[in-house]
């Protein structure tokens, strides 16, 4: 099955390129609400389900133990940009458990904050581990192992222990298989496992509304999500999509990005998950199609589906800041 064009990217009156993608929306009782393309089709979440991957985080009782409120629930589920305040938080989250970021297997890399990356080298300095994008999980994880008396060493090898909790958080959320023969390793050297989209989609509407969770779970599913609601600077960073969109009705709607096009959101309000993916890996194909898809379904607020409906009309422009197209959602999306 070929998925449908989602995303036009003009120049001029010309479309010069095109996205295609699919879209899965679904509510928690695993009813289909909305699907687009090949929703069957198994995909790599990537980083998209940070918020499922620190279930342990909470229900181990290591958030408590260190004292983690919002800010850090949220650096947990981020992909930051290795911001100052990222990689502080990250940092004193490790010190909270004892370890500093030797302690972190993710490896390390320069900001994608450009004002970051030109600070730390006019000082001299060189990425480490907390600048990584995701040394917020990493740090939820190892804090994990150390609340759970856990040996942490190795914490990111398929059959680690945090690992498995991990695994198994997944699986149970979305319903979907999480097995050898669908796995591959994530770009911060986890595993991460290919399921149907849908799948992701049925997991979110899970988080958030919590039915067919235990109570313990459904508690650290809404306080794991409303922590990235109410602090989505440090669950993306300045400039970033997620932020913009969660910005736009505040404490209404989740989302999360994960590389090679792929977004999950929820909408707590509406019980509904939303899982998407844009078919070339392009974020700014994934990043229109989340937009217009959040606007389409929160459209009986004008207002809050006006700035939704503008951040899926994103300019195209030239080296000098003039605008020369653009980028928008097909009829498909609308």
């Amino acid at each position: 099955m070929t998925n449908p064009v989602l995303v036009e990217v003009t120049r001029g009156a010309v479309i010069e390129s095109v996205h295609r993608g699919a879209v899965s929306v679904f509510d928690a009782d695993g009813k289909p609400v909305w699907e687009i393309g090949d929703t069957e089709r198994p995909v790599f979440p990537r980083s998209a389900v940070k918020a499922i991957q620190a279930l342990p985080l909470v229900e181990s009782g290591a958030a408590d133990a260190y004292g983690f409120g919002n800010r850090e629930l949220a650096l947990a589920c981020a992909s930051h940009s290795g911001e100052p305040a990222h990689v502080e938080l990250a940092s004193a989250m490790l010190a909270k458990a004892g370890l500093d970021k030797t302690a972190l297997e993710c490896g390390a890399h320069w900001p994608s904050n450009h004002a970051a990356e030109i600070a730390l080298a006019r000082a001299g300095g060189a990425p480490n581990a907390l600048h990584n994008n995701c040394s917020g999980k990493h740090s939820g994880f190892v804090c994990t192992c150390v609340h759970a008396g856990i040996a942490h060493a190795g914490y990111v090898k398929s059959g680690h222990a945090q690992q498995e909790m991990v695994r198994d958080a997944m699986q149970a959320v979305t319903g979907a298989a999480h097995g050898v023969d669908n796995s591959g390793i994530d770009g911060c050297s986890i595993p991460t496992y290919a399921v149907p989209l849908k799948s992701f989609a049925l997991g979110f509407a899970r988080m958030a509304t919590g039915r067919g969770f235990a109570p313990e779970r459904a508690k650290a599913a809404k306080r794991l999500l409303s922590a990235c609601m109410a602090e989505p600077f440090l669950v993306a960073g300045t400039g970033k999509a997620d932020v913009a969109l969660m910005q736009a009705a505040p404490g209404r709607i989740f989302v999360k990005t994960g590389a090679e096009g792929v977004y999950c959101a929820a909408l707590p309000e509406l019980g509904l998950g939303i899982a998407l993916k844009c078919d070339d890996g392009a974020a700014r194909g994934s990043e229109v199609m989340i937009a217009a898809v959040l606007a389409k379904l929160l459209s009986s607020d004008e207002a809050v589906a006006a700035k939704l409906s503008e951040l899926a009309h994103p300019a195209v422009e030239s080296r000098i800041g003039a605008k020369v197209g653009l980028l928008r959602p097909t009829a498909a999306l609308n």
